[in-house]
């Protein structure tokens, strides 16, 4: 099928400009800068023509990180909900994480995802093998193009795949090439805040507001010091995810994200929340690491400006609510993002903290080129045609919206000024208006 996206405002490799895109199957045949420059037989010929005069047009959002809980833990999240999820609010393709049931320690686990999202998903997919204690020499062995990269976790989270012999990191960095994901916090400052707090509550129940004491800005920043020097002594390729802290970014370089050896992710929650909301929102804004002060929020989002933040990843981890009941070491750490993550980014847009030309680099250009992802992340001839039609629109965030299967958001109530329109995966329309069709995503390729 060929479509014709006319007149839209094109934001693409840090320009905007009004131009058309041409598809064709599964691919971007054409690019046309200008108002009504499309030659006329071109336009004829298409099956469909959108005239997108005052709307955006980005390519797919391609989130790195996200927990869509299949196998195993499919009661809070599983890959057919939240890859409809996920196009509905821009994400073409996406990355899960290993901490499932079973956990995606081997490539036989992974294969087993490659089939469910063969069969389930509307968007692209990929998935990281993950690290343990037992598997390190496994992973620096196996030579695959069927995952998207090495997860570590420094700190324990959901699923508790803590990593902490230091030899076997040694011998995982001196050994791989592959990119390493890394969750960085470090586990015995954790564990140490922990026992603080349990001792200053002596037995009652402990507020939500102590999560970013416990889980602090010193355990980010010790963690994330540690794997970044090793990282760089060994030349291995390290993304530090999730950064939540401004202290943090004092360690990472400015520059285009494809020349670093080491890259920083942060995510939505991180640039719209902070520690002022614990008394409000409570457990539905606990994740890891947790949520700091306004003063972290804002350095982050300035961040976005200055190349110190190279992608922005939701870390979407749902939870039931059921699972957020309880005190601070009770309730499930997590949160649903990927719905509307893109959407709230482009909130920090309307409100002039930042352009719209970042936040598509930090969630598709960067993404694409860190991950070395084949023919993705950019409106270049030939590149799949996975895009996203924006339009301007002003709306409230309701958890009665919400597709994915938790069936809430910490955002409800939260107004916004955009909405997706339309979402195309591989060249066919994922999502439009409300409506989502029945196409499959793919496998990721990756460049090694």
């Amino acid at each position: 099928m060929r479509i014709l996206i006319k007149n839209a405002t094109i934001v693409n490799e840090g320009r905007k400009f009004c131009g058309s895109v041409l598809t064709d199957g599964e691919t971007i045949s054409d690019i046309f800068e200008g108002k009504d420059t499309t030659p006329e037989a071109i336009e004829s010929s298409a099956d469909r023509v959108i005239d997108a005069w005052g709307k955006t047009l980005i390519p797919g959002v391609i989130d790195e990180h996200v927990h869509f809980r299949e196998p195993g833990l499919t009661d809070k999240a599983d890959i057919w909900h939240e890859s409809r999820a996920a196009v509905k609010g821009g994400t073409t393709s996406f990355m899960d994480m290993p901490n499932t049931k079973p956990q995606t320690t081997t490539l036989h686990d992974v294969e087993d995802k490659i089939s469910r999202a063969e069969k389930d998903s509307v968007a692209n997919y990929a998935f990281y093998l993950g690290l343990t204690n037992e598997n390190i020499d496994e992973a620096t062995s196996t030579d695959t193009d069927l995952i998207c990269g090495l997860k570590l976790f420094l700190g324990s989270s959901t699923g508790n795949m803590l990593v902490n012999d230091l030899a076997l990191l040694d011998r995982l960095m001196r050994n791989t090439k592959r990119l390493i994901a890394v969750h960085s916090e470090d586990e015995n400052t954790i564990r140490r805040n922990t026992e603080a707090v349990k001792a200053e509550y002596a037995g009652r129940e402990v507020p939500i507001r102590m999560h970013p004491v416990i889980r602090s800005e010193e355990a980010c920043y010790i963690a994330t010091k540690q794997i970044m020097q090793a990282a760089r002594e060994r030349e291995a390729r390290l993304h530090v995810m999730h950064l939540s802290t401004r202290k943090e970014l004092e360690l990472f370089d400015e520059g285009k994200a494809a020349d670093k050896l080491v890259t920083a992710e942060t995510c939505p929650q991180y640039l719209m929340l902070n520690d002022t909301m614990y008394d409000t929102l409570g457990a539905r804004m606990k994740c890891n690491p947790a949520i700091k002060t306004a003063a972290d929020q804002n350095a982050l989002i300035e961040a976005l400006g200055t190349g110190l933040i190279d992608t922005i990843g939701t870390d979407h981890a749902p939870h039931l609510l059921a699972s957020k009941e309880g005190d601070c070491l009770k309730a499930a750490s997590g949160t649903p993002e990927i719905e509307y993550g893109l959407l709230l980014e482009l909130e920090l847009v309307e409100e002039g903290k930042a352009r719209i030309e970042d936040i598509v680099a930090k969630t598709s250009h960067n993404v694409a080129d860190i991950y070395r992802i084949s023919q993705r992340g950019y409106i270049r001839k030939g590149y799949f045609a996975d895009l996203v039609l924006i339009a301007k629109d002003e709306w409230t965030i309701t958890n009665s919206d919400v597709i994915g299967k938790c069936g809430w958001t910490p955002y409800d109530g939260k107004k916004l000024h955009n909405k997706v329109e339309m979402t195309m995966v591989n060249g066919n329309v994922a999502y439009e208006n409300g409506i989502i069709n029945d196409c499959h995503g793919k496998l990721l390729n990756f460049k090694r």
